[in-house]
């Protein structure tokens, strides 16, 4: 009989494992049967892939011990507290300062001003090509706050979630068509990188925990969707950002 804190110990390595197991299949049949070439760096392959198995057994378990229960736990209390005012300040702040310092969001930030310089519409300088990437993460940073706090309230105000989505997206639409060509692609990619492993299990943790405090909320029902509108209104502030920038 395993006992028990082992297995709790173990369930982390094994779903990591479980999660991995795709890709290092993926990765061998095309190296070995398509390209017909041995992996190259074989040891060090392993031995990364034990590193990465490790820090994610690791992480989901932290996810588990800690965020999870820390954001579920932060929501009820602002519910007890009585005070609108204080949760939509930690809502805004949850979610900008979740994403400023995202490493996805600073690369396609750094990317996206060597891209703008090659292509003339910043100088090429070092300052303004740093300034665009700041810029850019900032821009993106305060509509990931935003769209914390529209969540929060969707919820405490049980606005459809579909209805909020729709708009949005026929916004996006929108803005597309009056926006410069050479933003658009940055302000899509941009709504992807904001769903970070730190902002997804905490703003999710925030709108469950929410939902189950308010009386006539459903926790299933309204208590996701948060990340939807942090995925949506950075493609909007960052094409309103490309218009400022290019006018």
């Amino acid at each position: 009989m395993i006992p028990r804190r082992l297995q709790e110990g173990i369930r982390p390595l094994l779903g990591a494992m479980r999660d991995l197991t795709p890709i290092v299949l993926v990765i061998f049949f095309f190296q070995e049967v398509v390209l017909q070439q041995p992996v190259p760096n074989l040891e060090r392959m392993f031995f990364g892939l034990v590193l990465v198995l490790i820090g994610l057994a690791f992480f989901v378990r932290g996810l588990e011990i800690g965020l999870f229960p820390v954001g579920e736990s932060m929501a009820h209390s602002f519910v007890r507290k009585g005070n609108a005012a204080w949760l939509l300040l930690f809502a805004f702040l949850l979610g900008f300062s979740t994403t400023v310092a995202e490493p996805a969001l600073i690369a396609i930030a750094g990317k996206a001003a060597d891209i703008a310089a090659q292509a003339s519409m910043i100088d090429a300088t070092p300052e303004a090509m740093a300034s665009y990437a700041l810029g850019l993460r900032l821009t993106v940073a305060l509509s990931v706050g935003i769209a914390i706090l529209l969540g929060v309230l969707r919820i405490l105000f049980n606005w459809p979630l579909h209805y909020c989505i729709i708009t949005g997206y026929c916004v996006v639409v929108g803005m597309t068509a009056i926006s410069p060509d050479e933003i658009i692609g940055i302000a899509y990619d941009s709504g992807g990188v904001t769903t970070s492993t730190i902002t997804v299990p905490m703003v999710t943790a925030l709108g469950v925990g929410l939902a189950s405090s308010i009386q006539g909320r459903n926790p299933i029902v309204d208590g996701f969707g948060l990340i939807a509108f942090a995925s949506l209104l950075p493609m909007i502030f960052v094409m309103l950002y490309g218009i400022w920038l290019l006018s």
